[in-house]
């Protein structure tokens, strides 16, 4: 873990979180049957990951920035041609949906190769003035600040903690028997829907749900990192900038293309959230990932740590553009491995890590995108109806 999760992870653990009807995770392989991975063990799995960190981290360099630099052209041309043949959709509307297309892949580069990997201080290296994790903004709804807050920070220091990530089902899907079922849970098949079909959205009130500034009495104990003011300013300022970018600017300037253009952005946002939150789901919520219960970080270990990574997330394979767009996402247990590590690397690092994994007896998650998704729906809707309460593993 780096200064700052360490630093978040201090400050809260001397919060008190309540966790109800705690149950089991899916166990499976040799060192999971038991929940317990000893120290010596951990020991040594940290060894191995810290010196493959170590060594790749020796070779970041050019190469990574002149990746980066050439994923910005690419999807700046996209942008601007997707933008220019909705306009061109007048003479026809082959362009316009060739048009739709193009600034759809614009909005995921931006999102998932570039945003997401720049605000995880990947190319902090390059002291670049906005390809930094302080200053990137990207083009989606949610306030980059407070995306990391709630995903650098919480989600990859406390991975599947019931009670401490807020990432798990993101407050709306109830995906382990440790949280109690309710009726809603019933149809919420329809509600992993919405929430893709909104998903820009729904990532960005994410934090502000979860700090219940809207409804309901904030949690017993909960320290806020930001004012219920702040975090309004964010999510109306950026949302409403987003807005008027979108469904006034762009389409006024195409004149009597409004409607078209309108449209044309409206589908393009449409399959960029439904991207990326398929990519999300399936790296984080398929039937093999563990659950945890807030005891496990009691003076948790690197290794240890290291080994809830493992458990917690799922890889999917495809072809090189498939983990272009993916932001890498692909390789999703190599990225909860080592965050800050450009991730078109992962690629190279996933053979090394299920090696590791292989050598200390650890599951490694991985399948193709489509079985991974399908696990992604079986999950949801086998938790959408009451189960048996099981424990949950409280060691690793």
């Amino acid at each position: 873990m780096n200064d700052q999760q360490q630093q978040y992870k201090q400050q809260d653990q001397r919060q008190q979180t309540a966790v109800e009807n705690a149950v089991a995770a899916e166990q499976v392989g040799s060192l999971a049957t038991d929940g317990h991975f000893s120290e010596t063990q951990a020991s040594a799995l940290a060894a191995d990951l810290d010196a493959l960190a170590h060594k790749t981290r020796a070779e970041v360099g050019s190469a990574d920035s002149h990746y980066l630099l050439r994923m910005l052209q690419i999807q700046r041309l996209a942008a601007i041609s997707g933008r220019l043949l909705m306009v061109a959709g007048f003479w026809s509307a082959w362009w316009w949906g060739l048009g739709v297309l193009l600034l759809a892949l614009a909005k995921i580069l931006d999102n998932m190769e570039i945003g997401h990997n720049v605000l995880h201080g990947q190319y902090d290296f390059m002291n670049h003035p906005y390809l930094n994790s302080r200053n990137f903004e990207w083009d989606i709804a949610c306030d980059a600040k407070s995306w990391q807050r709630t995903h650098n920070f919480e989600h990859h220091t406390y991975t599947n903690v019931i009670g401490k990530d807020r990432d798990f089902g993101y407050g709306l899907l109830r995906l382990s028997d440790d949280f109690r079922w309710r009726l809603q849970n019933s149809w919420q098949i329809v509600t992993y829907f919405m929430l893709s079909t909104l998903f820009q959205w729904g990532v960005s009130y994410h934090e502000m749900a979860a700090e219940r500034v809207f409804f309901g009495r904030k949690k017993a104990g909960r320290v806020a990192q930001v004012t219920d003011a702040e975090l309004k300013k964010a999510f109306f300022g950026k949302g409403g900038r987003q807005l008027l970018k979108d469904y006034l600017l762009f389409p006024l300037l195409a004149g009597p293309m409004f409607l078209p253009v309108l449209f044309g952005n409206f589908l393009a946002n449409l399959l960029r959230n439904w991207w990326t939150s398929t990519i999300i789901f399936c790296g984080h919520f398929t039937a093999e990932v563990h659950i945890f219960k807030p005891e496990v970080c009691d003076n948790e270990s690197r290794g240890h740590w290291y080994y809830r990574q493992m458990l917690g997330s799922s890889n999917f394979s495809g072809p090189r553009w498939f983990h272009i767009l993916s932001g890498h996402l692909s390789c999703q247990i190599e990225h909860h491995l080592f965050p800050d590590l450009p991730a078109y690397r992962y690629l190279q690092l996933a053979p090394q890590v299920a090696a590791i994994a292989n050598k200390h007896g650890i599951p490694y998650h991985s399948n193709s995108f489509a079985r991974q998704y399908l696990s992604v729906l079986q999950r949801i809707l086998r938790y959408s109806v009451p189960g048996k309460q099981r424990q949950v593993a409280t060691t690793l």
